[in-house]
């Protein structure tokens, strides 16, 4: 291993036994389970899954280092000059669904790649990101979200966050519903212009964050009572989620495609989620608002 991929590795494994670690303490019952795995063509894993807490439904924050002789498409969409070349990638991907409908669903990811040839400098990239996905939105809890974002990005330029927070609007998009999946957060990709100890440190700071951004608001609302209604309506809702995961998300495409484990690509899925067939919340209820006005793009540190 090179000595940036041992520095990521190592500081990877410590973001996920942190982030655990403070979910089990906010979730006060529930306990991660471990799952390592290998992948037959090179490297594996290290999967955590939380089930059936007081708290959360269903959560996973899983480790993954993984490499071989081609790059999956997935991943070069962006430098197809690189497809085809031996590749490592590490990271960390979450996905959080808590029971209540008033906590919201979270996600973030933090990777890195190495693509190499014989003979040349690795070419090396940062991604990741954060965003939300409520089902009772609380504005105040938006703008928070937003506001530790801003934060992170604030030291690494004036323009870094409104940039990344376009994007992350712009990518988790159901295009065929035409509607965004969440209230968003951060998203980048393909980042190693600032040279790699800027562009490590500011990563960095996107995986911190996300403890930052969800456990606040997961205090705020996990002891919110709620009605089996505004259940069938998260459960209604989560549909969305899985579209858009199965559709359009580049990591399960990239986990998929590079024969990762299946059971950990898609622990992202909701335990429960209800289709209907075109069913519309009654105009003016919260339901009706959630689409109407939250899952619109908005500068959301306007009303804070």
């Amino acid at each position: 291993m090179s000595e940036s991929i041992e520095h990521v590795k190592a500081w990877l494994l410590s973001l996920q036994d942190r982030i655990c670690a403070a979910l089990e303490n906010a979730d006060g019952e529930a306990r991660f389970r471990e799952d390592e795995w290998e992948r037959a063509a090179g490297g594996g894993g290290r999967t955590r899954v939380i089930e059936n807490g007081r708290v959360f439904e269903q959560g996973g924050v899983n480790f993954s280092h993984v490499f071989g002789n081609e790059l999956p498409p997935a991943a070069s969409r962006a430098r197809p000059e690189l497809a085809g070349r031996p590749f490592q990638a590490l990271g960390v991907s979450l996905v959080i669904h808590p029971e209540n409908p008033h906590v919201p669903t979270s996600h973030a990811n933090v990777r890195y790649f190495e693509a190499s040839k014989d003979g040349e400098e690795p070419v090396w990239w940062f991604g990741g990101g954060f965003d939300l996905t409520p089902y009772y939105p609380v504005v105040e809890d938006v703008v928070h979200w937003h506001q530790v974002a801003k934060d992170v990005c604030w030291p690494y330029g004036e323009d870094v966050h409104d940039h990344y927070k376009q994007w992350c609007d712009e990518y988790f998009y159901n295009r065929h519903r035409e509607e965004c999946r969440g209230v968003g957060g951060l998203f980048f990709d393909d980042l190693n212009e600032w040279g790699f100890e800027r562009c490590f440190g500011f990563w960095k700071g996107v995986g911190d964050g996300y403890l930052d951004a969800y456990l606040p608001i997961v205090e705020r609302r996990k002891d919110t009572p709620w009605t089996e209604a505004q259940r069938d309506f998260q459960l209604y809702r989560r549909g969305r989620y899985v579209e858009f995961n199965l559709v359009y998300d580049r990591g399960t495409l990239f986990g998929l495609q590079s024969g990762g484990r299946t059971e950990s690509i898609l622990m992202s899925l909701p335990p429960k989620v209800a289709f209907r067939y075109d069913w519309r919340p009654e105009p003016g209820t919260p339901e009706a608002e959630l689409t109407d006005w939250f899952l619109v793009p908005r500068n959301w540190l306007a009303l804070g």
